[in-house]
């Protein structure tokens, strides 16, 4: 009862300190890791112990999910390489730099337990990443980049720390079954992803009911990554190869209704997902601290050398980033002109935007008991996960403003929105026109006919002067919205008075709310 009353709490204080975050202009995240500290040294709660294994299974495969569900897969394909770059080698290289400082700081501690630590802090979280990207603007290339580093980059910091375990526990390192065991966890992953992903696909199309198929994807990315995991493969992989294919086919694999209802759950669901993890990654800070003697034996002892770290960290990153572009640059002027240099300021903005989180924190705790230096490990994990989250995740929002980053011309998509709406709405007047008469020849759906025209002639005369009809459209939509409140309330005034039932109320108010929403979204 008491652990039911402590969630409880929990989701109160999520709301609250959301509300508080919009308010004040914060990013939740930190509000929410704030809230989380706060609650954890509340005097009279009991402390909050995390089992890792448990955490990871319960929050990263469905946030997995999400993500994978809704990038873009050709863009994604577009940047694999240097998706990859990031994903695989700035993972191996910051993994690296922070070996090699933190053997500098304690030449005592084994290379193996310095190999851990740089692998736990290595890879950017892809919560964390979600959280801060929601709040900014980016071009696509950047965007993806981002997005598809932090899908994927978790699969090369947990192969660096489960040979880290192995090699403090037998003394031996073998880079050649590094690279084999990386491999078969890869490719063992896309194959579990894309089995799971097909089987979904098939489910849904046989299955019936709309609220059989929102259940079904709830439980498709739990059952990709406990697969993977349970036959030793990459289940961070294998839920992402799912998440892209089920994204993929839902365009034509769900109805209408199952993908408002399902989108609506999902959104609900990794919300208080997201909220739940940085409150308990604030709330898992009093264990850690409490075990080393307090905060004052954490500054006096560990200060320096953790901010050493998280330079080296973040200087890691830069290099990287930055010896990418170098390189690309160095190809094309030798010839190689397929892939495009970031620039500058672009570079920049991807180096500043590692932040980590509920795997850092995860993998930390999975350390188990008399491991080489696991006190100090777990404290700089905290440290690097408040750190990036604080400085970084508050920064880029500034930094991005600063440097005035602009979608290049051959990022850009061949149409715009207006463009697109154009096409679909002759599509839809050639489909109407078609089937506007009968064998005969004669007129059966002359006003369905003319509502179609009039859509396609509006449409096109609206596409490229968007600015000029955009006061016009304004005040349009803006009467359209208040004779939908106004129909609203009396619908509401007739139920009240008794004049209409249940019924009558919910099936009138739904046509009234996608009549609304869909006004929103032409609006937007």
């Amino acid at each position: 009862m008491q652990l039911f009353e402590l969630a409880i709490a929990m989701l109160l204080a999520i709301i609250a300190l959301h509300y508080a975050a919009a308010r004040l202009s914060l990013p939740p995240s930190l509000a929410l890791l704030a809230g989380g500290v706060l609650f954890a040294f509340l005097p009279g709660l009991p402390a909050i112990s995390l089992d890792p294994g448990l955490v990871l299974v319960i929050f990263l495969p469905p946030l997995l999910m999400d993500g994978a569900w809704f990038i873009a897969l050709g863009h994604l394909r577009r940047h694999l390489i240097g998706i990859i770059s990031l994903a695989v080698g700035a993972v191996f290289f910051t993994t690296l730099v922070v070996a090699l400082v933190a053997h500098a700081l304690f030449p005592t501690l084994p290379w193996a337990a310095c190999t851990a630590l740089g692998a736990i802090v290595s890879p950017p979280d892809a919560i964390s990443a979600r959280a801060v990207l929601q709040r900014v603007k980016l071009p696509r290339r950047l965007l993806i980049l981002l997005e598809g580093e932090s899908l994927l980059n978790d699969a090369s910091g947990l192969v660096l720390f489960r040979f880290a375990l192995v090699t403090v526990a037998t003394g031996a390192f073998s880079t050649a079954a590094a690279v084999q065991s990386f491999f078969i966890l890869a490719v063992g992953g896309m194959l579990v992803g894309a089995v799971i992903g097909a089987a979904w696909v098939l489910l849904v199309r046989r299955l019936g009911d709309e609220y059989l198929m929102i259940a079904s994807s709830l439980l498709t990315p739990w059952a990709a990554y406990l697969l993977g995991e349970r036959i030793h493969v990459s289940g961070v992989i294998a839920t992402v190869t799912t998440g892209f294919i089920c994204g993929w086919y839902q365009h034509v694999v769900l109805s209408a209704a199952v993908r408002v209802r399902g989108m609506s759950f999902w959104a609900v669901l990794i919300f208080l997902m997201e909220a739940s993890v940085f409150m308990l990654i604030g709330s898992s800070l009093r264990a850690v601290v409490e075990r080393v003697g307090g905060f004052g034996v954490v500054v006096e002892r560990m200060g320096l050398p953790i901010l050493l770290i998280l330079l080296a960290l973040t200087l890691a990153r830069f290099v990287w980033v930055f010896g990418s572009d170098l390189a690309i640059q160095l190809g094309r002027a030798l010839g190689l002109r397929r892939y495009t240099p970031l620039g500058a300021r672009c570079a920049v903005v991807l180096s500043w935007a590692g932040v980590r989180g509920v795997v850092t924190l995860a993998l930390a705790l999975s350390l188990p008991e008399g491991f080489p230096g696991r006190d100090f490990i777990l404290i700089a994990s905290f440290a690097v996960i408040f750190a990036t989250i604080l400085v970084q995740g508050t920064s880029l929002g500034g930094l991005i403003r600063w440097a005035r980053l602009s979608e290049p011309e051959h990022e850009r998509a061949r149409l715009t929105m207006s463009q697109a709406e154009v096409a679909m709405a002759q599509a839809q007047l050639q489909l109407v026109q078609s089937r506007a008469y009968d064998e005969q020849g004669e007129l059966i759906h002359p006003r369905l006919l003319e509502q179609y025209q009039r859509k396609a002639t509006g449409i096109s005369n609206y596409a490229g002067r968007e600015e000029h009809y955009a006061p016009q459209l304004q005040a349009h939509f803006g009467v359209v919205l208040a004779a939908i409140a106004a129909g609203r309330a009396e619908l509401i005034r007739l139920h009240r008075a008794g004049d209409i039932d249940d019924r009558t109320l919910h099936e009138l108010e739904r046509d009234l709310d996608f009549e609304e929403l869909s006004t929103l979204s032409i609006m937007s």
